[in-house]
């Protein structure tokens, strides 16, 4: 009976007037893969393996349970299927029982766990490059009255060269560069970025925003969701981004601040507030990166915003990539978001959908996909010309068609075509005018010579 009864609480919550949901938003990153993680208490007599108090995830990169309606102060703990295996403090040492007190109303309750007793410390060493830093631990968010640690990747050739670099500013900081801080596995974007590099790409910056742990769902969306008491702060979230991090960045590094170089990306819910900021400031970001998002939370207001509100989004360029069968309404929900920009005046081929009949709702997943993204939404802007090559008045750019657009050279110029493995596939010759690049698969190139910095295009 109880288990039906939280079935059913689960799909009327309206009913469950005093339940109290119990989410959790971070693991050690040394969690055993596919850990079961069960909660254990009062309400289920301090069993450690029951399995009607599994920790289920909610979809928004947390797990969560709820609890019916009780009376008084309950005491639980986390554990991963005994006592041996129970949470501990942030030394791996015994953690005092946690506790919650029943009011008649709904709560949701979001905590981290810190440790397990049975494994040593509470995550791994640290996995970031040699070029991620830690911009700040307290950088100022003033637009929400708090502070956040802000990571930061510079290029391989940052502090030996000269260039200007595109800025990614990326969602859940804590996951992007290290094992270490991440919830469950890192995207390796240091790792993935430097691979890049070396085969030849121009290089970009990343900012890493680290989420707000228990107010993750309030500041990235714009809008409150009565379900989940959550939601309403993503305005200001994106007014810090906007108004107070971007300027920072530009004013501190060296980065090309024009709105066509600066990318948001994010996945779930950090892939909801993204779609909205680009929305709203289509003037300072015009790349989106949007992974596995979660429309769903707030899918009727972004909706509304994007017909009704919002101008100027022409120019706007966007990734959409999520698994087949995450849920019965991710791609639906992701087609509706696409569609309704395209209406709006976002090109059809500024847009890309990637649906992966195998993709999962985590990060191994978007690391996966981050390069073939990141490829895409800067594969038709100039970023390699060189700043000397731009003074020679040379122009080699990328049009929607594939076709390769030539200016300025002072004749027919020989150029490697080389994959983004670094393997030569052959040479083409390119003088000024309109060139293909006959031949190639389906896939991201580097054009390589001897006077002009290397030259990516993608190929459809």
């Amino acid at each position: 009976m109880r288990q039906i009864s939280k079935l059913l609480l689960l799909l009327f919550p309206i009913l469950a007037f005093g339940q109290v949901t119990i989410r959790i938003t971070s693991i050690p990153a040394n969690t055993p893969a596919n850990a079961t993680i069960y909660v254990a208490g009062d309400f289920n007599t301090w069993n450690p393996a029951n399995a009607t108090f599994i920790m289920h995830p909610d979809g928004l990169g947390a797990r969560q349970i709820v609890i019916p309606e009780g009376t008084g102060t309950i005491g639980f703990k986390f554990t991963r299927g005994s006592w041996p295996t129970v949470e501990g403090n942030a030394s791996g040492g015994f953690l005092p029982d946690r506790n919650f007190t029943f009011t008649g109303a709904p709560q949701t309750i979001n905590l981290t766990i810190l440790s397990w007793e049975d494994l040593s410390g509470s995550g791994t060493n640290s996995t970031a490059a040699a070029n991620v830093q830690i911009l700040d631990n307290t950088f100022s968010m003033p637009q929400l009255n708090t502070t956040r640690k802000i990571w930061l990747y510079l290029p391989p050739d940052y502090n030996t060269s000269t260039k200007t670099y595109p800025v990614l500013y990326m969602a859940d900081g804590q996951n992007l560069f290290d094992n270490a801080t991440s919830f469950s596995g890192e995207w390796q974007v240091d790792e993935t970025l430097n691979t890049l590099f070396n085969a030849g790409d121009y290089g970009a910056i990343v900012v890493g925003v680290d989420n707000g742990g228990g107010a993750r769902l309030d500041e990235y969306s714009p809008w409150y969701n009565a379900q989940y008491n959550e939601g309403g702060d993503g305005d200001d979230y994106m007014l810090f981004v906007a108004e107070t991090l971007k300027p920072y960045i530009d004013a501190n590094f060296r980065t090309k601040p024009q709105p066509q170089f600066n990318a948001l990306i994010g996945s779930s819910m950090g892939a909801l507030i993204s779609v909205y900021g680009a929305c709203a400031f289509p003037d300072k970001f015009e790349k989106v990166g949007v992974f596995s998002p979660a429309f769903w939370f707030a899918g009727n207001n972004l909706n509304n915003y994007i017909l009704n509100d919002v101008s100027n989004i022409g120019n706007l360029r966007l990734y959409f990539v999520c698994g087949q069968n995450e849920s019965s309404t991710m791609v639906s929900n992701m087609n509706t978001v696409k569609n309704n920009l395209i209406s709006e005046g976002v090109s059809t081929a500024n847009t890309f959908t990637d649906i992966d009949p195998a993709g999962t709702h985590s990060e191994s997943f978007w690391r996966a996909e981050f390069g073939a993204a990141y490829q895409w939404l800067f594969a038709q802007t100039p970023l390699s010309v060189s700043e000397n090559a731009l003074s020679w008045g040379v122009s080699i750019r990328q049009n929607a068609n594939g076709e390769i657009s030539v200016s300025g050279l002072a004749s027919s110029t020989t150029f490697e075509i080389v994959s983004v493995n670094g393997k030569k596939i052959q040479n083409v010759q390119l003088s000024n005018g309109i060139s293909t690049l006959p031949g190639l698969a389906a896939g991201i190139y580097i054009l390589k010579s001897e006077k002009i910095a290397p030259v990516k295009v993608f190929i459809r």
